[in-house]
Protein backbone atom coordinates (compact mmCIF):
# COMPACT_ATOMS: atom_id res chain seq x y z
CA UNK A 1 0.00 0.00 0.00
CA UNK A 2 1.23 3.47 -0.86
CA UNK A 3 0.57 6.50 1.71
CA UNK A 4 0.09 9.93 -0.18
CA UNK A 5 1.16 12.66 2.12
CA UNK A 6 -0.50 15.86 0.30
CA UNK A 7 -3.22 18.36 0.74
CA UNK A 8 -6.15 18.79 -1.19
CA UNK A 9 -5.38 21.71 -3.52
CA UNK A 10 -2.21 19.79 -5.02
CA UNK A 11 -2.83 19.11 -8.50
CA UNK A 12 0.51 17.07 -9.09
CA UNK A 13 -0.95 14.62 -6.72
CA UNK A 14 -4.17 14.13 -8.34
CA UNK A 15 -2.14 13.94 -11.79
CA UNK A 16 -0.68 10.77 -10.26
CA UNK A 17 -3.48 9.24 -8.25
CA UNK A 18 -5.54 9.39 -11.66
CA UNK A 19 -2.96 6.84 -13.17
CA UNK A 20 -2.64 4.72 -10.39
CA UNK A 21 -6.58 5.02 -10.62
CA UNK A 22 -6.61 3.58 -13.59
CA UNK A 23 -3.55 0.99 -13.03
CA UNK A 24 -5.94 -0.18 -9.59
CA UNK A 25 -2.91 0.33 -7.62
CA UNK A 26 -3.88 0.74 -4.09
CA UNK A 27 -3.04 3.85 -2.45
CA UNK A 28 -4.50 6.28 0.84
CA UNK A 29 -4.38 9.94 0.16
CA UNK A 30 -3.45 11.65 3.99
CA UNK A 31 -4.47 15.39 3.09
CA UNK A 32 -2.89 17.13 5.74
CA UNK A 33 -5.32 20.02 6.30
CA UNK A 34 -7.79 16.96 7.26
CA UNK A 35 -6.23 15.51 10.49
CA UNK A 36 -9.32 16.91 12.56
CA UNK A 37 -11.36 14.37 10.23
CA UNK A 38 -9.17 11.82 9.27
CA UNK A 39 -8.54 8.71 11.15
CA UNK A 40 -4.95 8.30 12.94
CA UNK A 41 -3.62 6.66 16.37
CA UNK A 42 -0.02 5.84 17.21
CA UNK A 43 -0.13 3.24 20.03
CA UNK A 44 2.34 2.73 22.67
CA UNK A 45 0.67 0.60 25.14
CA UNK A 46 2.05 -2.96 23.89
CA UNK A 47 4.63 -2.12 21.95
CA UNK A 48 4.00 0.17 19.00
CA UNK A 49 1.10 0.19 16.36
CA UNK A 50 0.49 2.77 14.50
CA UNK A 51 -3.24 3.43 11.94
CA UNK A 52 -3.61 6.06 9.47
CA UNK A 53 -6.71 5.87 7.44
CA UNK A 54 -7.40 2.44 8.66
CA UNK A 55 -3.86 1.00 7.50
CA UNK A 56 -0.88 -0.43 9.60
CA UNK A 57 1.43 -0.67 7.74
CA UNK A 58 2.62 0.89 4.11
CA UNK A 59 5.50 -0.24 2.23
CA UNK A 60 6.14 3.33 0.82
CA UNK A 61 5.51 6.85 1.02
CA UNK A 62 5.46 9.69 -1.47
CA UNK A 63 5.36 12.22 0.42
CA UNK A 64 4.51 16.11 -1.54
CA UNK A 65 2.98 19.06 0.48
CA UNK A 66 2.29 20.00 3.89
CA UNK A 67 -1.12 22.02 4.52
CA UNK A 68 -1.84 22.81 8.24
CA UNK A 69 -5.77 22.89 8.88
CA UNK A 70 -7.35 26.15 9.70
CA UNK A 71 -9.57 26.78 13.03
CA UNK A 72 -12.01 29.33 12.03
CA UNK A 73 -14.06 31.21 14.49
CA UNK A 74 -10.90 30.88 17.06
CA UNK A 75 -9.07 33.86 19.07
CA UNK A 76 -5.32 34.42 17.02
CA UNK A 77 -3.11 33.24 19.42
CA UNK A 78 -5.40 29.69 19.92
CA UNK A 79 -5.19 29.38 16.35
CA UNK A 80 -2.24 29.88 16.29
CA UNK A 81 -1.21 28.02 19.29
CA UNK A 82 -3.40 24.74 17.48
CA UNK A 83 -1.48 25.20 13.93
CA UNK A 84 1.75 24.87 15.70
CA UNK A 85 0.80 21.57 17.55
CA UNK A 86 -0.78 20.22 14.10
CA UNK A 87 3.04 21.08 12.52
CA UNK A 88 4.44 19.22 15.57
CA UNK A 89 2.12 16.22 15.65
CA UNK A 90 2.86 15.97 11.89
CA UNK A 91 6.50 16.11 12.24
CA UNK A 92 6.35 13.53 15.09
CA UNK A 93 3.46 11.34 13.02
CA UNK A 94 6.64 11.51 9.86
CA UNK A 95 9.31 10.45 11.93
CA UNK A 96 7.39 6.97 13.42
CA UNK A 97 6.29 5.99 9.85
CA UNK A 98 8.72 2.89 8.48
CA UNK A 99 8.67 2.85 4.88
CA UNK A 100 10.42 3.76 1.74
CA UNK A 101 10.40 7.53 1.28
CA UNK A 102 10.17 9.66 -2.05
CA UNK A 103 11.51 11.62 -0.23
CA UNK A 104 11.75 11.65 3.62
CA UNK A 105 10.36 14.86 4.75
CA UNK A 106 12.93 15.44 7.08
CA UNK A 107 15.62 15.05 4.12
CA UNK A 108 13.29 17.54 1.92
CA UNK A 109 13.16 20.33 4.41
CA UNK A 110 17.03 20.45 5.00
CA UNK A 111 17.90 20.29 1.30
CA UNK A 112 15.65 23.47 0.83
CA UNK A 113 18.43 25.39 2.10
CA UNK A 114 19.75 26.88 -0.90
CA UNK A 115 23.15 27.75 0.73
CA UNK A 116 23.94 23.77 1.69
CA UNK A 117 22.90 23.09 -1.88
CA UNK A 118 25.36 25.07 -3.52
CA UNK A 119 28.24 24.01 -1.02
CA UNK A 120 27.04 20.28 -2.50
CA UNK A 121 27.17 21.10 -5.75
CA UNK A 122 30.59 22.29 -5.48
CA UNK A 123 31.57 19.63 -3.50
CA UNK A 124 30.92 17.01 -6.14
CA UNK A 125 32.01 18.85 -8.96
CA UNK A 126 29.00 20.58 -10.76
CA UNK A 127 29.88 24.05 -11.65
CA UNK A 128 28.32 27.68 -10.17
CA UNK A 129 28.30 30.55 -10.28
CA UNK A 130 29.86 33.06 -8.32
CA UNK A 131 27.57 33.73 -5.05
CA UNK A 132 27.40 35.80 -2.42
CA UNK A 133 25.14 36.46 0.46
CA UNK A 134 25.61 39.22 2.46
CA UNK A 135 24.25 42.22 4.23
CA UNK A 136 27.70 44.46 3.78
CA UNK A 137 27.02 46.76 1.42
CA UNK A 138 31.16 47.06 0.98
CA UNK A 139 31.18 43.31 -0.46
CA UNK A 140 28.36 43.77 -2.56
CA UNK A 141 29.98 46.65 -4.17
CA UNK A 142 33.13 44.50 -4.03
CA UNK A 143 31.52 41.60 -5.73
CA UNK A 144 29.20 43.66 -8.21
CA UNK A 145 32.73 44.73 -9.62
CA UNK A 146 35.08 41.48 -9.47
CA UNK A 147 31.39 40.30 -11.90
CA UNK A 148 32.02 43.32 -14.25
CA UNK A 149 29.17 44.60 -13.02
CA UNK A 150 26.74 42.10 -13.72
CA UNK A 151 24.95 40.20 -11.42
CA UNK A 152 21.73 39.11 -10.42
CA UNK A 153 19.94 38.97 -7.31
CA UNK A 154 17.13 36.16 -6.19
CA UNK A 155 15.11 34.89 -3.24
CA UNK A 156 16.92 32.46 -0.66
CA UNK A 157 13.60 30.82 -0.07
CA UNK A 158 10.20 32.53 -0.64
CA UNK A 159 9.31 33.46 -4.46
CA UNK A 160 5.59 34.62 -3.64
CA UNK A 161 3.93 37.33 -1.70
CA UNK A 162 0.62 37.16 -0.25
CA UNK A 163 -1.94 39.80 0.65
CA UNK A 164 -5.23 40.56 0.20
CA UNK A 165 -4.53 42.02 -3.70
CA UNK A 166 -3.02 38.41 -4.36
CA UNK A 167 -0.09 36.59 -4.74
CA UNK A 168 2.83 38.73 -6.44
CA UNK A 169 5.86 36.53 -7.62
CA UNK A 170 9.05 37.25 -6.85
CA UNK A 171 11.82 36.62 -9.71
CA UNK A 172 15.46 36.95 -10.56
CA UNK A 173 16.40 40.34 -11.69
CA UNK A 174 19.40 42.01 -12.44
CA UNK A 175 21.19 44.33 -9.96
CA UNK A 176 21.57 47.69 -11.82
CA UNK A 177 24.40 49.95 -11.61
CA UNK A 178 22.17 52.51 -10.24
CA UNK A 179 21.34 50.54 -6.78
CA UNK A 180 25.41 49.78 -6.53
CA UNK A 181 25.82 53.62 -6.64
CA UNK A 182 23.06 54.84 -4.23
CA UNK A 183 23.33 51.77 -2.19
CA UNK A 184 23.57 53.45 1.05
CA UNK A 185 19.70 54.68 0.54
CA UNK A 186 18.94 50.80 1.01
CA UNK A 187 19.13 48.45 3.54
CA UNK A 188 20.04 44.70 2.59
CA UNK A 189 17.60 42.11 3.44
CA UNK A 190 19.00 38.21 3.08
CA UNK A 191 19.20 37.45 -0.44
CA UNK A 192 21.14 35.49 -3.13
CA UNK A 193 23.53 37.32 -5.30
CA UNK A 194 25.13 35.56 -8.24
CA UNK A 195 27.16 36.31 -11.21
CA UNK A 196 24.80 36.70 -14.14
CA UNK A 197 25.67 33.56 -16.18
CA UNK A 198 25.20 34.40 -20.02
CA UNK A 199 23.08 31.08 -20.83
CA UNK A 200 22.26 29.21 -24.66
CA UNK A 201 19.35 27.76 -23.05
CA UNK A 202 17.96 26.12 -19.45
CA UNK A 203 17.32 22.80 -18.43
CA UNK A 204 15.11 21.28 -15.83
CA UNK A 205 16.70 18.16 -14.39
CA UNK A 206 13.98 15.57 -12.64
CA UNK A 207 15.54 12.61 -10.78
CA UNK A 208 13.23 9.92 -9.26
CA UNK A 209 15.64 7.57 -8.32
CA UNK A 210 18.29 6.79 -10.72
CA UNK A 211 15.99 7.98 -12.90
CA UNK A 212 17.33 11.25 -14.35
CA UNK A 213 14.28 13.21 -17.32
CA UNK A 214 15.98 16.24 -18.57
CA UNK A 215 13.85 19.25 -20.70
CA UNK A 216 15.33 22.52 -22.15
CA UNK A 217 13.58 25.60 -22.65
CA UNK A 218 14.85 28.32 -25.13
CA UNK A 219 14.73 31.14 -22.47
CA UNK A 220 16.80 33.81 -24.31
CA UNK A 221 14.17 33.59 -27.64
CA UNK A 222 12.07 36.41 -25.88
CA UNK A 223 13.48 39.40 -24.20
CA UNK A 224 11.37 39.06 -20.90
CA UNK A 225 12.39 35.45 -20.27
CA UNK A 226 16.51 35.80 -20.51
CA UNK A 227 16.96 36.34 -16.90
CA UNK A 228 13.67 34.46 -15.62
CA UNK A 229 12.00 32.08 -17.70
CA UNK A 230 9.28 31.77 -15.39
CA UNK A 231 8.30 35.22 -16.32
CA UNK A 232 6.22 33.76 -19.25
CA UNK A 233 5.01 30.38 -20.62
CA UNK A 234 7.55 29.07 -22.91
CA UNK A 235 7.39 25.83 -23.68
CA UNK A 236 10.03 23.02 -22.74
CA UNK A 237 10.94 20.11 -24.94
CA UNK A 238 13.29 16.54 -24.02
CA UNK A 239 16.97 17.09 -24.31
CA UNK A 240 20.03 14.43 -23.81
CA UNK A 241 22.29 15.42 -20.96
CA UNK A 242 26.48 14.61 -20.51
CA UNK A 243 26.60 11.46 -18.97
CA UNK A 244 29.08 13.23 -16.17
CA UNK A 245 26.15 15.98 -15.72
CA UNK A 246 23.35 13.14 -15.09
CA UNK A 247 25.47 11.21 -12.72
CA UNK A 248 26.33 14.53 -11.36
CA UNK A 249 22.41 15.31 -10.70
CA UNK A 250 22.18 11.92 -9.45
CA UNK A 251 24.85 12.14 -6.85
CA UNK A 252 23.89 15.25 -5.93
CA UNK A 253 20.19 13.83 -5.13
CA UNK A 254 21.31 10.94 -3.12
CA UNK A 255 24.01 13.33 -0.71
CA UNK A 256 21.10 15.58 0.20
CA UNK A 257 19.56 11.99 1.29
CA UNK A 258 16.57 11.88 -1.37
CA UNK A 259 15.13 10.05 -3.64
CA UNK A 260 13.58 13.10 -5.94
CA UNK A 261 14.85 16.45 -6.93
CA UNK A 262 14.26 18.70 -10.07
CA UNK A 263 17.15 20.41 -10.52
CA UNK A 264 18.16 23.74 -12.66
CA UNK A 265 20.59 24.24 -15.22
CA UNK A 266 22.26 26.59 -17.06
CA UNK A 267 23.80 25.60 -20.57
CA UNK A 268 26.28 28.04 -21.79
CA UNK A 269 27.12 29.02 -25.51
CA UNK A 270 30.02 27.09 -24.61
CA UNK A 271 27.98 24.26 -23.77
CA UNK A 272 28.86 23.96 -20.01
CA UNK A 273 26.60 23.40 -17.41
CA UNK A 274 26.02 25.37 -14.24
CA UNK A 275 24.37 24.59 -11.65
CA UNK A 276 21.50 27.18 -10.14
CA UNK A 277 19.28 25.43 -7.28
CA UNK A 278 17.63 21.90 -6.79
CA UNK A 279 14.20 21.82 -5.31
CA UNK A 280 13.35 18.73 -3.26
CA UNK A 281 10.22 18.55 -3.99
CA UNK A 282 9.13 19.94 -7.49
CA UNK A 283 6.48 19.75 -9.25
CA UNK A 284 7.24 17.76 -12.64
CA UNK A 285 3.60 16.93 -13.84
CA UNK A 286 3.50 19.82 -16.47
CA UNK A 287 6.85 18.62 -17.77
CA UNK A 288 5.90 15.30 -18.10
CA UNK A 289 2.57 16.49 -20.02
CA UNK A 290 4.52 19.24 -22.50
CA UNK A 291 7.63 16.64 -23.09
CA UNK A 292 5.75 13.26 -22.56
CA UNK A 293 8.98 12.77 -20.78
CA UNK A 294 7.42 9.23 -18.20
CA UNK A 295 8.21 11.00 -15.09
CA UNK A 296 4.87 9.75 -13.31
CA UNK A 297 6.00 6.14 -14.47
CA UNK A 298 9.29 6.30 -12.82
CA UNK A 299 7.60 7.22 -9.26
CA UNK A 300 5.10 4.84 -9.49
CA UNK A 301 7.60 2.37 -10.15
CA UNK A 302 9.78 3.44 -7.31
CA UNK A 303 6.73 3.15 -5.26
CA UNK A 304 5.22 0.12 -5.87
CA UNK A 305 5.41 -2.82 -3.63
CA UNK A 306 6.43 -5.09 -7.19
CA UNK A 307 9.38 -2.76 -7.62
CA UNK A 308 12.81 -1.75 -5.67
CA UNK A 309 12.03 -3.96 -2.84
Amino acid sequence: MILIITHKEDYTADYLVNILNERKIPYKRFNCEDILKTPFSVDFQSDYLLDILGENTYYSVWFRRVKLPDFPGIKTHEHFYLQRESEAFLKSLFSVIEAKWLSNPFSVYQAEHKLLQIKIAKKLGLKTPKTLVTNSKLKLQEFFKACDGDIIVKPIGQTRISSTYGTEFIYTSIVTKEFITNIDDYDLTPCIFQEHIIKASEIRVTVVGDKVFAAEVDSQIDPATRIDWRRKNIKFSTCELPDEINNLCVKLVKELSLNFGAIDLIKTPEEDYIFLEINPNGQWAWIELETGLPISNAIITFLSDEKNS
